[in-house]
């Protein structure tokens, strides 16, 4: 059993600042783990450095905690693709597509664990992260056309087949994680973005 860390306490009225680091706490021993079933409060508390008391404090149960993990998880992905379109030249509006894209592929190949806890607990409703970030993609296709891309099919409709297409190939490389098959995936980004342009 791992021992607990010690910390120094966040001064009074930082109480944010504790439910960040028991999130980033959690996203350490989640990838450890590699998914969310070995994932208990107390484990959690440990990394932390903390008593169990004082998750209960920012999380009611573990539900409510993997369920901040999640958000927490798709505001690193979405922080991941935005960094990656923002180190591409404005005016290189589909280069920027593909970053964003070879982000998002890159995210579930470094952080398989992560990735397998947002989509096994992806919202019910019609919005959540993972349709902010498909949302985020049609904005890009948009883009796209509005710089004299052509598109094949409409710009929704482009995001939606490349963002499908891209998760279906990163599932196929976790059903295996071959790392030999790692630039194959990025490779594949390039290949559906091709598919969706003149």
């Amino acid at each position: 059993m791992a021992e607990t860390s010690h910390r120094v306490r966040n001064p009074w009225g930082q109480g944010e600042r504790l439910r960040l680091e028991i999130l980033d706490a959690a996203a350490r021993l989640l990838s450890e783990l590699g998914g969310e079933q070995g994932l208990t409060i107390r484990g959690v508390a440990r990394a932390a450095g903390i008593a169990p008391a004082s998750i209960y404090q920012h999380f009611a149960d573990k539900a409510a905690l993997v369920k901040g993990l999640v958000a927490y998880d798709y505001e690193q992905l979405s922080a991941a693709m935005t960094a990656a379109d923002e180190q591409c030249p404005p005016e290189a509006v589909l280069d920027r597509v593909r970053a964003q894209m070879k982000a998002y592929c890159r995210f579930a190949l470094d952080s398989p664990g992560h990735y397998r806890l947002m989509l096994n607990n992806r919202p019910i409703s019609r919005s959540g992260p993972l349709i902010d970030i498909v949302t985020q993609m049609i904005s890009a296709f948009e883009r796209c056309e509005r710089a004299g891309v052509r598109l094949r099919v409409p710009a929704r409709r482009a995001a939606v087949m490349v963002f499908v297409g891209a998760h279906g190939r990163v599932a196929l490389w976790h059903a295996t994680e071959d790392p030999t098959q790692e630039p194959l995936v990025l490779e594949f980004v390039d290949e559906l973005i091709s598919l969706v342009t003149e």
